[in-house]
């Protein structure tokens, strides 16, 4: 009897082909459990299946039905749901039976860069202080408190030619019970100030990488967004066969880690990166830029807000004004960049180590990245961009220094941890003018009125020039605004 049948179904699949099987819908890991969805957008949920398979999506009672199309993909919109701590179920039918528990809707974000964006709570090891024991970049109790209304993704690392439709992860996590060591530490403490602000949940997608370039974050197309750009993407999209290094693959990093969120909706980006990319100075500005306007364009979030870090002092320090190094080249194209809308900048020249290019308090770094959201997108009152050098008059053996975004004006201060502290007894440092022959020297600096430093040496007779911890590491910067926020370095020339 078992032969005949064989026999039987042997005819069918002459007849008529293989029978086929059946495939199992299935998901890319944006969904896993204990996930953020952004609140007050649609929801959307994609994958696979067989082509024409019917698949039903359910969340918080409300079911979306669509078909799968002849290549087996399907996509389907929820309605936008407000903020929300209740746990939720995101069920998902087709021939099979998906079910995610524990998704939240709060404020989700993306978190990339390079090693001080990846850098988790727990930190790491310091070579550079001999020793292998982790510094911690947040307290005991933050690192194994409860935290459950913050939850990240983290991409492993893996670079693409081509943009791919999924990532490698554990998926989402939950930050308490010691989960949180391995999160985003400026990720983490931006997530802790959302929260105590806005009273909502955060989702963070966790996806970048140490040492890696900018290049490996632009997608292809993102070179054709600024007129400078044009020609260097160009080549390095030819040379990507050839290059070995996964820091440096054109668009690698993009097309592996973040190309698979391209339609899950988030609020905005935060961005910690440039050390690896010094080297091109104020050119980092059109980099940047071309990657703000392609990621835009390909996200389905609108011109989301995007914040980054300025970069931190880093090296043995100087007291030779005219060694500056190429970092403060680079923060200048930083800074630039703000003529992009709805951007913003964390400055944290007071917040570096010159011994570690990993400094430990980046409970300054999310704080400070955090008030840009809270003032630009929540309408909070609070003050979010340094203070920044507006003009420059010369004139009697001086250089009167004009400043926007001075707050309730400029102050003499230092940045204790993490507490800014007003130091009015002490002189403003950092300061330096220069005449005619470009050497430049340590002024004598001085706040006058609410927007205004006043600069004079006795070694310029006529100054043309002026710096503001415009070094590698700048130790000792002390301007700040009343709210504490520490001066943009800069240079400026007559």
């Amino acid at each position: 009897m078992k032969r005949k049948f064989v026999m039987i179904l042997t005819a069918i699949v002459v007849m008529f082909g293989a029978i086929p099987g059946r495939a199992d819908v299935t998901v890319p890991n944006c969904f896993t459990d204990n996930g953020v969805f952004q609140r007050d957008k649609p929801i959307c949920v994609w994958g696979w299946a067989d082509p024409s398979e019917e698949v039903a999506v359910t969340f918080n009672g409300i079911t979306v039905t669509t078909t799968a199309c002849d290549k087996g993909m399907w996509k389907v919109e929820l309605p936008a749901e407000p903020a929300s701590y209740e746990a939720k179920d995101l069920v998902i039918q087709g021939n099979n039976t998906l079910k995610f528990s524990n998704i939240l809707v709060g404020e989700v974000w993306i978190c990339g860069g390079q090693s001080n964006m990846e850098m988790p709570l727990n930190s790491w090891g310091q070579k550079l202080r001999g020793t292998d024991t982790p510094r911690l970049a947040c307290t005991e109790e933050e690192l194994t408190g409860d935290y459950s209304y913050i939850r990240f993704n983290r991409a492993k690392h893996i670079v693409s030619d081509e943009p791919k439709n999924n990532f490698e992860t554990l998926g989402w996590l939950v930050c308490k019970d010691g989960v949180q060591k391995d999160c985003t530490a400026a990720g983490f403490h931006f997530a802790v100030r959302l929260h105590n602000e806005l009273d909502v949940p955060v989702g963070l997608i966790d996806s970048n990488w140490g040492g890696s370039n900018i290049n490996s974050w632009i997608p292809d197309g993102g070179w054709n967004q600024v007129p400078e750009t044009v020609e260097v993407g160009k080549q390095l999209i030819a040379d990507r066969p050839n290059q070995d290094n996964p820091g440096a693959k054109c668009g690698g990093m993009f097309n592996a880690m973040l190309a698979p969120w391209i339609n899950y909706n988030f609020r905005g980006a935060i961005w910690y990166q440039g050390c690896t990319n010094a080297g091109e100075r104020e050119f980092y500005y059109f980099k940047q830029k071309a990657m703000i306007r392609e990621w835009r364009k390909l996200f389905k979030n609108g011109d989301f807000p995007f914040y980054w870090v300025q970069l931190a002092p880093f090296t043995a320090v100087s007291d030779n004004p005219n060694q500056t190094g190429d970092w403060p080249y680079l923060r200048n194209g930083q800074t630039m960049c703000l003529e992009v809308a709805n951007t913003g900048q964390a400055v944290i020249i007071d917040a570096g180590e010159a011994d570690d290019i990993h400094p430990t308090n980046k409970f300054i770094v999310g704080n400070r990245l955090a008030l840009w959201a809270l003032a630009q997108i929540f309408n909070k009152d609070v003050f979010c961009c340094s203070p920044m050098v507006k003009s420059a008059e010369y004139g009697d053996g001086k250089v009167t220094l004009t400043f926007d975004h001075v707050g309730s004006g400029l102050v003499v201060g230092k940045l204790n941890d993490r507490v800014f502290e007003r130091t009015d007894d002490v002189k403003l440092a950092r300061f330096a003018v220069a005449g005619s022959d470009g050497n430049f020297v340590w002024a004598d600096a001085e706040i006058v009125g609410k927007d205004k430093v006043v600069l004079s040496a006795d070694e310029v007779a006529e100054p043309v020039a002026a710096r503001y911890a415009f070094q590698m590491c700048p130790e000792g910067c002390n301007l700040y605004s009343s709210e504490g926020l520490p001066a943009t370095p800069f240079e400026i020339k007559k």
